[in-house]
């Protein structure tokens, strides 16, 4: 028996009863079980109480993790095993923590971080039964009696896409296809609603190329489209649109009159901040602020949400405010956060309402009615219940990288921004005007320099090629855009109503030939862009944890995130470049490591396989033709050629073609290639 007295420990023996299970002291080393879990739990609340713990971001932490794990497995059994586990794993800790600790803070950390794994899969899985559609089993031509569903501009590809509702031919079932259609072949009254027929080839939804190549088959799916196809001939109209599909009827609208007041890269990047159209951009430009790390200026996200936020509320602040009978009748905040929420939904409307520009729109409100009750703006919590909304609406966009890169970015600002060294940094005090906006400017390097940190790994996990000056682009491009482009066109716009926005149409063109000639300049220089063959799950994985360890705890316990950061740095040094890429099908071969060169097996009339070899091979300029390398020999079936690989020789034996070769004609190919 023990007794606690004023806080010192007092023991007094009495003799053990006889148990069923013999003389043993069972009870005793029951106790001593109990003791050592105590101070287990002991030593976790009290890391717990230190840390600081917020549970909001953790919590979709965990909801984001049971995400994953459903598209890292294959197979239902082994998700109904992962979900039994957290089951068990919930049962056996309530069964050890019980009577152990009076503070469970550590246990409700546990069943909570549980259950909401199990939530997220559970979402995934129920999103992919639901909405998930099985492709077209074989390609095929066949006639359409089709509804438009969607379409989209695409002018720098010279086509448009339609999204169609059909009738599968084969099964008589229900089916939604995409069909390209050349831009010579468009309509007037092509447009969302219009029933039309069109003889089309379809196509299963393509898969990987190559592993770690992009997954179209799996975006199809959860977009519920059966095939894609392209047009064969010309499009009847059986019927035109209804008038009521305004807002994408709006949006092609302004964007086609943005781009008749603005030409060339101007124009399509100020139609893409005004209507969320990114079609009419030239895949030169696209590349261009991808290298300088300006990518994230062309899709409406976080900035553009913002902006269009910030200067609602400005503006309808200072407008009431010159009244003074509604400055002592209402609360001045709570109306301006009203418009500004208004109009943030309606921006997040007409550009589309991409994952990202909802993230954003939603991250939005929250810090507006934050704002109109008087609490902390921006903080991890804010970011959690906008990352749980987007999750629980769409869950399979956590495996996309506009999803990742714009939590990470914005995990990245506030996490910043919430630590103490940069708060005193950016306190108020006296101080001259310079001296102010070079804090200013330095903090926002800095912020452009974590940002970069942050969306390093994904982005070359997912392209295979980052930036590395985005950091200093972005200290003249978001202020640019922010303060400058996007100010001008909204005031173009609404002089256009009286048709006075010519001049400022000019210094709109003006900043964005600057934006671009910034991108251009940085992508250009020495070492701007690192190209990477590929990234293991393992290691991208290992940097992502570790930068949500630093981002989510305070105080030192955020240090111990550098762990796996460092192991992922480590995987990802040692990580080897291939020798050979060979596609899912056999086709098309690209073999690396010779005289800083891709040889290609075959030449294709599409560019597609030749630019997926090329990024995961981590190579660029013009790959050669494996029949005009001098180091190897060709025929029409065959070729040959020997690498130099690991200290030793290796002999390849290529096929060239689809023709049937007799066995003796295989042999003979085979012993002449290692002759």
């Amino acid at each position: 028996m023990i007794a606690r007295a004023m806080g010192v420990h007092a023991t007094f023996d009495f003799p053990a009863p006889e148990t069923e299970f013999g003389s043993e002291d069972v009870r005793l080393r029951t106790w001593r079980g109990r003791g050592a879990l105590s101070s287990v739990v002991g030593a976790g609340e009290a890391f717990l109480g230190a840390a600081g713990l917020d549970k909001g971001p953790w919590l979709a932490a965990a909801f984001a993790s049971g995400i994953g794990l459903w598209f890292l497995l294959a197979d239902p059994w082994q998700w109904v095993a992962v979900l039994g586990t957290l089951a068990f794993m919930g049962v056996g800790a309530l069964a050890l923590w019980r009577g152990v600790v009076e503070r469970a803070s550590l246990l409700v950390a546990v069943l909570s971080m549980n259950a909401m794994a199990g939530a997220g899969m559970l979402t995934i899985w129920t999103r992919s039964e639901t909405v998930g559609t099985e492709p077209v089993e074989y390609p095929r031509v066949e006639w359409l009696d089709a509804r438009i569903l969607e379409r989209e501009e695409r002018p720098a590809e010279e086509r448009i896409r339609l999204v169609l509702a059909a009738r599968d031919a084969a099964t008589a079932s229900a089916i939604k296809v995409r069909v390209n259609v050349p831009i010579a072949d468009d309509r007037e009254r092509l447009n969302e609603g219009a029933r039309i027929r069109l003889r089309t080839r379809l196509m299963p939804p393509a898969a990987p190329m190559l592993p770690g190549a992009y997954d179209f088959a799996r975006v199809a799916w959860f977009d519920g489209l059966a095939a894609t196809g392209t047009l064969i001939g010309d499009i009847e109209i059986v019927a035109p649109a209804h008038a009521s599909d305004t807002i994408p009827a709006l949006q092609r609208y302004l964007s086609d009159h943005v781009r008749s007041k603005l030409d060339g890269s101007a124009g399509s990047i100020a139609a893409a901040f005004a209507s969320g159209d990114r079609g009419a951009i030239s895949q030169a430009d696209e590349e261009a602020m991808r290298d300088a790390g300006l990518t994230h200026l062309l899709s409406i996200s976080g900035l553009h949400v913002s902006a269009i936020i910030a200067a609602a509320y400005f503006l309808v602040m200072k407008l009431l405010a010159l009244s003074p009978w509604l400055a002592l009748r209402i609360r001045l905040p709570l109306a301006a956060a009203g418009a500004a929420a208004l109009a943030g939904i309606g921006y997040t409307l007409l550009t589309g309402a991409e994952v990202p520009t909802v993230r954003s729109c939603i991250g939005a409100l929250l810090v507006l009615i934050a704002l109109a009750l008087g609490r902390e703006p921006l903080s991890l919590r804010m970011v959690a219940v906008a990352a749980l909304c987007v999750m629980v609406a769409w869950p399979e966009t956590l495996v996309t990288p506009s999803f990742q890169m714009s939590f990470s970015a914005v995990i990245a600002i506030v996490a910043l921004h919430g630590c103490a060294p940069v708060r005193a940094f950016l306190a108020p005090r006296e101080e001259s005007g310079p001296r102010w906006l070079a804090r200013r400017v330095a903090m926002l390097f800095a912020t452009g320099l974590v940002i970069e940190i942050a969306l390093m790994p994904i982005v070359l996990f997912h392209f295979h090629r980052a930036g590395f000056y985005g950091a200093f682009a972005n200290v003249f491009a978001i202020p640019l855009t922010t303060f400058v482009s996007m100010p001008l066109i909204a005031i173009a716009l609404l002089l256009d109503c009286v048709g006075l926005g010519g001049p400022v149409w000019w210094l709109a063109g003006k900043s964005l030939d600057l934006l671009i000639g910034i991108a251009r300049f940085v992508s250009a220089q020495p070492g701007a862009v690192k190209l990477v063959p590929q990234m293991t799950m393992a290691t991208v994985m290992l940097f992502v944890s570790g930068a949500l360890w630093v981002a989510l705890w305070r105080g030192k316990a955020r240090l111990y995130g550098f762990v796996p950061a460092a192991l992922g740095a480590l995987l990802f040094a040692g990580t080897s470049t291939p020798d050979v890429l060979i596609d899912r099908d056999g086709r098309h071969v690209g073999i690396a490591g010779e005289d800083q060169r891709l040889l290609l097996l075959r030449d294709s009339r599409s560019s597609y396989a030749r630019d997926n070899l090329l990024e995961l091979a981590g190579m660029e300029g013009e790959p050669i033709a494996l029949a005009d390398w001098p180091d190897a020999r060709c025929n029409d079936d065959f070729c040959t050629i020997a690498l130099r690989r690991g200290g030793r020789d290796w002999h390849l034996l290529l096929a060239r073609s689809d023709n049937l070769v007799s066995e003796r004609a295989l042999a003979a190919a085979c012993a002449q290639s290692t002759s």
